[in-house]
């Protein structure tokens, strides 16, 4: 029982990450938000359908668009750095 909380757990969490890695995306295209980033646009798409980003492309992003990384991974805190 206790496993089947964990992926629900797991699953939630990825719902909320793929939602607000969408909401700093805003209305680029993938591609425009891959080319600000300058990441392959195909790992934005994955991101966007719940893969969990590598670690480089979570600093990435919060040093580009000033974005906290606890906020996009678990929803916790301000979304902002400053």
């Amino acid at each position: 029982m206790k496993r089947a909380r964990s992926k629900r757990g797991k699953a939630g969490l990825r719902k909320g990450f793929v939602k607000r890695l969408q909401s700093v995306r805003g209305n680029r295209s993938q591609a425009q938000f891959a080319r600000d980033l300058d990441v392959f646009q195909q790992n934005i798409n994955r991101y966007e359908h719940g893969t969990l980003p590598h670690v480089d492309f979570l600093i990435t992003l919060s040093s580009v668009e000033n974005i906290s990384v606890d906020w996009l991974l678990l929803g916790r805190g301000a979304r902002n750095l400053r």
